[in-house]
């Protein structure tokens, strides 16, 4: 299975920021900080996993 870099990264975003949402709201209201919290969750795992090169499949 072929998976691009970009895909990869958009999951692990997705996860990272439903993760820091479902955290945030548990508690029955959702502040500025942990607004600001979750997209860095999102962005950094963007970044961090877009950068990591995929394993190159063994021949």
């Amino acid at each position: 299975m072929r998976v691009s870099s970009f895909a990869k990264a958009v999951v692990a975003a997705v996860a990272a920021g439903a993760t820091a949402v479902s955290t945030a709201v548990l508690d029955g209201n959702f502040t500025t900080g942990e607004g600001v919290t979750a997209v860095l969750a999102v962005l950094g795992a963007l970044g961090i996993t877009y950068a990591v090169p995929n394993k190159r499949p063994s021949a």
